[in-house]
């Protein structure tokens, strides 16, 4: 082959690329318009269901403004003002790699980007701004870079000290130039260009990260095919797994990256100093002409490395997790079984078709046979049902004290006629000092129900303008006072009328 035609087939798997395809279609500007406007740089995954509808609300939109929108299969596709159907777009976004549809932690479907359409959004971010593309940034970042490679691709350590020598200099003649108070001011408009460079390169990390997660998802795939067919031996696939992934980080970009932000997430000074340096650009006054949306995809750099990391260690313990179960849960014996009898049934079936016509007719038994039982057991052996309950213990007579009628009395109910007594034959003025003249065992906490009821009707218990405190005693002996309204005992209510009593002489 020629030198054009190797050109050429590179050329043309290059525009092959899911990339290139979404930017080369007549509805490209659509399709990266809804892509942008539903996937923030906040925003990485978009459940299902929403998707759907902000894919068909959006594109409704578009196509209402005379945009070109793509069509989709949909019962009235045929009328001009159709309204998009969203699951049906999204499908066919998924078959062009485009779109990836996967399960959440939580079990439900949800859309994420892939890493060509990543890269597409990248490429129109980048084109789309104003800047240069050989800028002093962009010059000072390079040759900066080249001297530290060249510094550790240095193989004499003299050399090396002159080079740590020469900084250290260079430094200390920056410090006592700032010790004077000789401080150079950066303008805007290179504030504004450094910004710009540090930006780009920001924005090209989603679809690293996700080039990585896709490779993981490829080999999981890979090695699981690999599994299920046994076309080789457990260990040879594990190996081969094992130095797959060594592969993945250490002989592509792509996985170098990942090792080198994984390194640096794991320097806690170094993220730290980090957030303190973009703090510290966010601070100069140039910031002041940028976006709040560009103001917060810049101060969540160090959010857009974790979680880039995270997608990719998350591939990476889901394959782990499948391989263990296989390993574990594969059973290689009942396998070959269920290969062989298909294998026969395979073999049946077409010594059949060799023998029969088109026309023939062959009834076909269930596989397996039906089991002929006649009865089932509904119930098993028990033997916690068959055993004999454990004896009644009788109880102990000695347990419980011998009751007599005084000991209920105790504990009975108010003693309404002693009570009665009380209070008519009382040479106190009130009501508690009467009670208070009764023994002991008729000062129960309770007789104050009785004496209550005795005292309805009287006014002075009524309207409670005079309360005090009853002192009683418990049958067990233990003294406990109460608060309640008392009354007056003059010659006129010492008989307190006795109709509610024998009601409650006979309930008693």
């Amino acid at each position: 082959m020629t030198d054009v035609d190797l050109e050429f087939a590179r050329v043309r798997a290059v525009l092959d690329r899911p990339t290139l395809r979404l930017m080369s279609r007549p509805t490209s500007a659509t399709v990266l318009a809804v892509f942008r406007t539903v996937f923030d740089r906040d925003v990485q995954y978009v459940p299902a269901d929403r998707m759907h509808l902000q894919v068909e609300e959006h594109v409704a939109r578009l196509q209402a403004t005379g945009a070109r929108v793509p069509a989709s299969e949909q019962p009235d596709a045929d009328e001009q003002d159709a309204r998009p159907n969203g699951r049906a777009l999204c499908r066919e976004w998924v078959a062009a790699q485009w779109l990836v549809r996967s399960n959440s932690p939580d079990g439900d479907e949800q859309y994420s980007l892939t890493s060509h359409a990543l890269e597409a959004l990248s490429l129109v971010d980048a084109l789309s701004s104003d800047r240069a593309l050989i800028s002093e940034s962009r010059l000072a970042m390079i040759v900066d870079a080249v001297h530290r490679w060249a510094a550790r691709a240095e193989p004499d350590p003299d050399v090396q000290i002159r080079r740590i020598d020469a900084q250290i200099a260079q430094l200390q003649a920056e410090r006592d130039r700032l010790e004077q108070g000789d401080v150079d001011t950066v303008d805007d408009a290179r504030m504004r260009d450094g910004y710009t460079n540090i930006s780009d390169l920001i924005r090209q990390l989603p679809s690293d990260f996700k080039r990585v997660e896709e490779a993981v998802a490829t080999m999981h795939r890979s090695i699981v095919e690999d599994f299920r067919q046994e076309v080789r031996p457990i260990g040879e696939i594990l190996d081969d797994y094992l130095a797959r992934t060594d592969n993945l980080m250490q002989a592509t970009p792509e996985g170098r990256a990942f090792e080198g932000a994984f390194e640096l997430l794991r320097d806690d000074a170094l993220l730290l100093r980090l957030r303190d340096d973009i703090a510290t650009i966010l601070a100069h006054p140039f910031a002041d002409s940028l976006g709040s949306g560009e103001r917060r995809a810049f101060r969540n750099t160090v959010s857009i490395l974790r979680q880039g990391i995270e997608d990719v260690l998350a591939q990476r313990r889901q394959l782990t997790a499948t391989l263990r179960d296989q390993i574990v849960a594969h059973d290689v014996v009942r396998d070959r079984e269920l290969d062989a009898v298909l294998r026969s049934v395979n073999r049946g079936l077409a010594a059949w078709m060799d023998r029969g016509s088109a026309r023939d007719r062959l009834p076909l038994g269930l596989l397996p046979a039906a089991a002929e039982v006649g009865t089932l057991r509904e119930r098993f052996y028990d033997p916690d049902a068959e055993s004999v309950p454990p004896p009644i213990e009788e109880p102990d007579d000695d347990v419980f004290e011998d009751l007599d009628v005084e000991m209920l009395r105790r504990h009975g109910g108010p003693l309404l006629t002693e009570l009665r007594a009380a209070l008519r034959f009382a040479e106190a003025d009130s009501s508690v000092d009467a009670f208070h003249g009764l023994p002991d065992e008729q000062r129960r906490p309770v007789e104050l129900f009785g004496l209550a009821h005795l005292l309805t009707g009287h006014d002075d218990f009524e309207s409670g303008a005079h309360v005090a405190e009853h002192r009683t005693v418990r049958p067990d002996g233990s003294p406990v006072a109460f608060t309640m309204p008392t009354a007056a005992l003059d010659d006129e209510h010492r008989t307190p009328d006795t109709t509610n009593d024998e009601h409650a002489q006979e309930a008693r």
